[in-house]
Formats: structure tokens, sequence, C-alpha cells
């Protein structure tokens, strides 16, 4: 279940019944029991039954907590990844997987787009995923600038796919 994460939070936003539904909902798809899910989001198991038994509200510290224990086993760990969106074709040149910043590494996700419409997209869906950074065409970098609050690094015909994601890097970390 790679929408677990979603699915919480938007539950989370309609009330307190339909945040409970989509967590035991994610514990059972993603088949993780409360004291695992406790230990993955640091948070005690009695909070947690509190949560889910009776009809406790989560603090908002809490919610992130846990969100951020799903988005962890979903594979979706927050920080760890530069989207690059662009046509096919261009991310067929993509050689390098992940790039060096300064003692850590930094993994590369491909985000296919072949219209404006689709780049847009793609940049909100690589924010929700936790980009670092994305790495996109001029022609759309104003745009996604607009939309998403993160560093931005355009991809300059004259230039390689990987320099770019380099900067994308490099502004990441200020």
């Amino acid at each position: 279940m790679k929408d677990a994460s979603r699915k919480i939070i938007a539950g989370a936003m309609r009330s307190d019944e339909a945040f409970k539904e989509a967590l035991e909902q994610a514990l059972d798809e993603l088949g993780m029991t409360v004291q695992e899910l406790a230990k993955r989001a640091e948070v005690s198991p009695s909070t947690l039954y509190k949560i889910t038994t009776e009809n406790r509200s989560p603090s908002l510290g809490i919610l992130r907590k846990i969100v951020g224990a799903f988005r962890e086993a979903e594979g979706l760990r927050a920080g760890n990844f530069i989207a690059v969106i662009a046509a096919r074709h261009v991310l067929d040149e993509v050689e390098e997987r992940s790039v060096s910043i300064g003692d850590g590494t930094v993994r590369v996700r491909e985000y296919p787009a072949s219209t404006v419409e689709d780049a847009i997209v793609a940049a909100i869906r690589a924010e929700r995923d936790g980009a670092v950074a994305v790495v996109c065409a001029p022609i759309v970098s104003a745009t996604i600038e607009k939309v998403v609050d993160l560093p931005i690094a355009t991809i300059m015909p004259r230039d390689s796919v990987t320099d770019a994601i380099r900067l994308a890097a490099r502004k990441s970390e200020s």
C-alpha cells in the first residue's frame, strides 16, 4: 500500500473516526501491529492504543510521527531523493541513480511528463513523496517554483541532466 500515509492524513483532516479507520486499514494492509508502529514512530504503545481503541485525537506531533513511520514503511522516507521531471527520452539519459552530497547520498527518482500539466502534477506528487529538490525543464521551472516549496534546478540543453541533479543536491542542502 503506497498511499497509507496520504490516506491517514486525509482521514485526520476529515474526522477522528476517519483517521482511526485509515490508521487501522493501513496497519492491516502493511501487516504491521500497533507495537511495531509504536517502535517505528517512537511513540508509546499506550498512546497508539488510546487512539485506536478510544476516541482520542492525536496531537500534531504524534500525527507527524505516525505519518513518518508509514512513509518510511512505504519506502517514501522524506528527504532522501531528488525528483527529475522530464520527458521519457530525457529520463533515459540519466545514468546516475544517486548523487553524493557532502557525507551523504541522495537518490534520484524519475517522474515522466509529456506536457506542462504533467510536469506540474509530477512536481506536486514529488513534494508529497518527500523530494528534497526538483530538476525540470526551464519551460516549467517558473511555474513549478510557484506551486511547490522545494529548490528547483533546470535542465539546460547545453548541460547534462546529471549536472542539473548535482545542482539540485547542492541547493537542497541550503
